[in-house]
């Protein structure tokens, strides 16, 4: 198989807000993403308010990842075998009954421990019957030649409902409470819900009759993405950054507002998340402005690298202002290494099997995600949140010196170099 692994670009702007397709479907996932953000700032407040429990909250992050772990490579599967607009129409369901659900109990005042942790796993499966399959609507709307600008615009508009949701769902709780809020809140999922049914279908139809079988789909899949240094190294570059560090560190943000400042630990809070999404919306609008960057797995992995420098330098500083600079600094490196490392995955990915290889990329990049608290948030609790993001920081650094010999032992041995 003849590999791409420059994901090149074309010498234009924004080049995916050519297709009108995909500018309905870039203003319909920013909607999406505000919900689903939205609902968590609702939903957790409410549930914190009502039981006081960690416990629960560390059940809430596990239910976001953990269906992304099981599930992507299956779902990725159904979308290789059926129409993924259909899918992702599934998910967008279920974020709306999950809201609806929220809204009644919290009417009712029948929200107990176990209808809580039912609506959060409904709400952490919609994310993976909507993600994998939008990967896939998204080759079929802009092809591979606009494929790295679709993704990481798509990109830009996560970190977009990341930063506008919380403060849109605040503003919605306060003006109409938490019932009305969340009742609110299913509306803005209806944008992505209509516009697949007008949504263009795939391009190039591949007949297949593979049947999803769970597990052995994740060995098998693995094992065909093992001949391509591309796909593997890029998999590996998403797992292993997401095991290790992940987001984790925003959860501990409160920790490190508290240690940085002496001022109101709130907005010192708010600051530092927003300087992460920041950065990140920077690096989409500075690379598409370029139009020319190229994706190449070694820029992936450069990028990486220097992700993971900033974290150890915000995990060491003693300045609240070199913190917020290095924190903007890691959401600019961390957007361009996971768009370039998506965009040489879609490119690279047998058609016949496309929707299993971005399945188990996702099963790589976000259901990781589940065990990073451990590295940062458990072993933190041992030894301090600094030296703990520092380590997991430094730890990536070094499997990325084992994955960059990897990649270039693979180039020489198939004559690539």
């Amino acid at each position: 198989m003849i590999e791409n692994t420059s994901g090149k670009a074309p010498k234009a702007s924004f080049a995916a807000m050519a297709h009108p397709a995909y500018r309905l479907q870039f203003i319909s996932y920013v909607f999406a993403m505000m919900a689903d953000n939205i609902e968590h700032v609702i939903s957790y407040w409410y549930v914190f308010q009502k039981f006081h429990s960690p416990a629960l909250g560390g059940f809430a992050v596990l239910s976001h990842w953990l269906p992304f772990l099981l599930f992507s490579v299956t779902v990725g599967g159904l979308a290789d075998r059926f129409d993924p607009r259909r899918i992702i129409q599934c998910g967008m369901a279920l974020f709306i009954f999950a809201s609806a659900g929220w809204a009644f109990l919290f009417v009712t005042d029948l929200l107990t421990v176990w209808n809580a942790m039912f609506l959060l796993v409904v709400h952490g499966c919609a994310g993976v019957l909507w993600q994998t399959p939008n990967q896939l609507l998204l080759y079929d709307i802009a092809g591979p030649q606009h494929l790295q600008s679709a993704v990481r615009l798509n990109a830009m508009a996560r970190y977009l409902g990341v930063l506008v949701g919380p403060a849109v769902g605040g503003m919605i709780m306060l003006a109409l409470g938490p019932s009305k809020g969340i009742i609110l809140n299913t509306i803005f999922y209806l944008p992505m819900f209509v516009w697949l049914f007008w949504a263009p279908p795939r391009a190039i139809v591949v007949v297949t009759r593979q049947a999803v079988r769970g597990l052995a789909d994740i060995v098998q899949t693995i094992r065909s993405i093992s001949t391509s240094r591309v796909l593997t190294s890029m998999t590996l570059l998403a797992g292993l950054t997401s095991l290790l560090v992940g987001n984790a560190y925003s959860a501990q943000m409160p920790g490190y507002a508290d240690d940085l400042g002496h001022g109101d630990p709130g907005l010192l809070y708010s600051l530092l998340l927003a300087a992460d999404a920041a950065g990140a919306l920077l690096a989409g609008i500075v690379l598409e402005g370029l139009g020319t960057v190229r994706s190449t797995p070694r820029l992936a992995m450069l990028l990486a690298g220097l992700w993971s420098l900033a974290l150890i330098g915000f995990a060491l500083a003693g300045s609240f202002a070199v913190a917020v600079s290095l924190l903007f600094i890691a959401g600019f490196c961390e957007l361009s290494f996971n768009t370039m490392a998506q965009t040489l995955v879609q490119l690279n990915a047998p058609a016949e099997n496309r929707g299993k290889v971005i399945g188990l990329y996702n099963m790589a990049g976000l259901g990781m995600r589940a065990f990073s608290g451990v590295s940062v948030g458990l072993i933190g609790a041992w030894i301090g949140i600094h030296w703990s993001l520092g380590f997991a920081a430094l730890a990536v650094l070094l499997v990325l010196g084992g994955l960059h010999f990897f990649t270039r032992h693979h180039a020489v041995v198939s004559g690539r170099l």
